[in-house]
């Protein structure tokens, strides 16, 4: 059928030609002219019979040479496959049943006989033929195969056969040992440079004797060099208490393999009056130069002091990497002269703004809302107009924020942030407080309007926090937002510029976030508490605001007759609906009370989000805990909203951390 129609295709459409003159031909005959007409019939007869001739002989001829010309291709063809420069190979996807390989293919894998009956994996152990059913024509992995390395191309041919099995796979085998190689050398030897800081150099050598000093310094710096003499890199000490490592990138991974063991090492060697070395670290990696590298690493280390040093932590060109930082031993780190210099800058940031909007967290508590009614005092005696931002929705700190509102010196100071964002210009100031986190704020986008933000926060950092603040007070050490604001308020207020209920509620987020001055207090906790008494904070009316109506009470004790131990001193509460989140906060405080729990987690949905609150006496660091899922905080208080995940799954993932942090103790 395929040939009649070629033919059809090249003979020439002569045929209505010889029916006109054979029609000629019979009206001479008609016309009497009989000798003329068997003369005109003989001639078209004779035309006629030399043209079928010659068609046939055309015809005959092309169909040979298209035979002869599809016969050379398939020998090309079937040669090109069988002597091509590639290793190349054909088989089923489905079942990965080898058809078909060339010589090469099987010198590459070392196989002598052929290939047939068996599968491509057998004869390529780490090759995955999946990304050929996806539609890829490029393996996207490297395949290895008796040392050498080889990148796979290929594509899929359906067969006549119509059966399940109607595909074969084409694949080449194109040998980048050498590249390969050489780009492995390449991320091998790329420079790292880390900064070494022992953080609490001051506190360790105060009142020691120079001998003792000299030698603890040696032990140190023995350990170090212990530490680093396996990358052949360079250790140098460039300040008293920095250290400056530059090595290959191909020993970094044994330090993260033994988490940086060397922070424990340290830790080992302790003054004579008991007091353990810390060290933090800060490494930067996968840099452009030399100077991005430094910044890498400066960035990296001053987010270790930031979540409370004793830590490793690795900064590239886009996350950052936490190691250690489980002790949980937030210590005093900073003097009054500290606090005086940020008082001082704050102040002057405050006095060169045409205004300022104070802005928290969302769904801000009395921690929040204390430190943003400090701030407004400051304010008030610069004489700038100040804001808080304000949403709609209920929150814990509803009662202060409602008592502040009736006072007459905070008419009109609630916005909401849309509000803020119109009346907000170039030359205003936004201040942060109680959080560090871009994406914990009211309002992100008015975040991102502001062009001068000051940051005010006692919550260790994670691996997104504000960048480019202009004033970034910012210590893991305190107990709470409250206590930081009231220290600056002690260097730029008199206690008779604070309003009672201002100083109330400063003292009540230091009540809040130290549990009634029994977690994370140091002596910075008390000085700030008696600053705010003498500014007239009443400590009846500051608990007034700590009461619980009898239905959270309920719902708090429902709760907590959900709690399963997991590990030891673990308590972990899930709820299957939701919750009133300050119900389920103050259960996860109330937990602690309890024999022999170290640490609590409560649980609960919220619509598309799973709302989750940790608390711990402070010997387990439930911030490191809960970063793994995204969360936040600090050692003995934290949180995390996990969106589109349902409860099992964030109560499967936080058991998971749990395992993991207590196996990294």
């Amino acid at each position: 059928m395929h040939k009649k129609g070629l033919s059809h295709l090249l003979e020439p459409s002569f045929r209505l030609y010889f029916i006109f003159l054979a029609a000629f031909a019979l009206a001479t005959a008609l016309a009497g002219h009989y000798a003329l007409a068997v003369a005109e019939a003989f001639t078209v007869l004779v035309l006629f019979l030399y043209f079928r001739g010659r068609s046939d002989a055309r015809r005959k001829e092309i169909l040979g040479y298209i035979e002869n010309i599809t016969y050379n291709m398939d020998v090309a063809a079937k040669d090109t496959m069988v002597n091509a420069p590639l290793p190349m190979v054909i088989f089923r996807p489905e079942t990965e049943e080898v058809i078909w390989s060339n010589d090469r293919f099987l010198q590459i894998t070392g196989e002598r006989d052929h290939l047939f009956d068996r599968k491509i994996t057998d004869a390529a152990p780490g090759f995955d033929p999946r990304w050929l059913m996806e539609g890829k024509t490029q393996c996207p992995n490297e395949v290895s195969l008796d040392g050498r390395r080889f990148l796979v191309f290929g594509h899929l041919v359906r067969t006549d056969d119509k059966s399940a099995r109607s595909y074969l796979a084409t694949t080449y085998w194109v040998d980048v040992t050498d590249f390969s190689q050489l780009r492995d050398q390449f991320y091998e030897t790329r420079p790292v440079l880390a900064i070494l800081n022992l953080d609490n150099y001051e506190e360790l050598f105060k009142g020691v004797s120079d001998n003792v000093k000299s030698a603890m310094l040696s032990d140190i710096n023995r350990c170090l060099d212990a530490w680093c003499a396996p990358t052949e890199g360079l250790l140098c000490r460039y300040d008293r208490d920095h250290y400056l490592l530059v090595f290959d990138e191909r020993y970094l991974d044994a330090f993260v393999e033994k988490k940086f063991d060397i922070l424990d090492q340290v830790h080992e060697i302790v003054n004579p009056n008991g007091l353990p070395s810390t060290l933090s670290i800060g490494v930067g990696r996968d840099a452009e130069t030399y100077a991005d590298l430094f910044q890498f690493a400066s960035l990296a280390l001053e987010m270790a002091l930031s979540r409370g040093g004793d830590q490793a932590v690795v900064k590239n060109r886009f996350n950052f990497e936490f190691y250690g930082g489980r002790r949980a031993s937030d210590t005093e780190k900073h003097t009054k002269v500290k606090s005086r210099v940020m008082a001082n800058a704050l102040s002057e940031l405050i006095g060169d703004a045409s205004q300022v909007f104070i802005m928290g967290h969302k769904f801000p508590d009395l921690d929040c809302a204390g430190p943003a009614a400090g701030l407004m005092a400051v304010a008030r005696k610069r004489g700038v107009s100040a804001h808080i931002l304000r949403d709609s929705e209920p929150n814990p700190a509803e009662a202060m924020l409602s008592e502040l509102a009736q006072l007459p010196e905070y008419e009109g100071v609630f916005l909401s942030p849309a509000d803020a964002m119109i009346l907000s210009d170039a030359n205003s100031l936004l201040i942060v407080v109680d959080t560090n986190r871009p994406e914990q704020v009211l309002s992100q986008e008015f975040l991102e309007s502001v062009n001068k933000v000051a940051v005010i926060d006692h919550h260790r950092r994670a691996a997104s926090y504000i960048e480019g603040a202009a004033l970034n007070f910012h210590d893991p050490a305190a107990s709470s937002a409250s206590e930081l604001v009231a220290e600056l308020l002690q260097n730029i207020l008199e206690p008779r510029d604070l309003l009672q209920r201002e100083a109330e509620a400063l003292m009540a987020g230091i009540v809040l976030d130290s549990k009634n001055f029994t977690t994370r207090t140091g002596s910075r906790t008390f000085d700030a508490a008696a600053f705010l008494r003498r500014a007239g904070a009443d400590t009846t009316e500051v608990r007034r605001f700590f009461k619980s109506d009898l239905r959270q009470t309920t719902v708090r004790y429902e709760i907590m007759k959900e709690v399963r131990m997991f590990r030891d001193g673990m308590a972990i509460a899930a709820i299957d609906h939701t919750v009133d989140r300050i119900a389920a906060a103050q259960a996860a405080d109330e937990l602690l009370t309890v024999s022999g729990v170290n640490a609590s987690f409560v649980l609960f949905p919220d619509g598309e989000r799973v709302i989750l609150s940790a608390r711990s006496l402070g010997e387990v660091n439930v911030q490191v805990i809960l970063e793994a899922l995204g969360g936040g905080g600090n050692a003995a208080v934290a949180g995390a909203q996990i969106p589109g995940k349902t409860l099992e799954e964030v109560q499967a993932e936080l058991q998971a951390a749990i395992d993991r942090y207590c196996e990294d103790a």
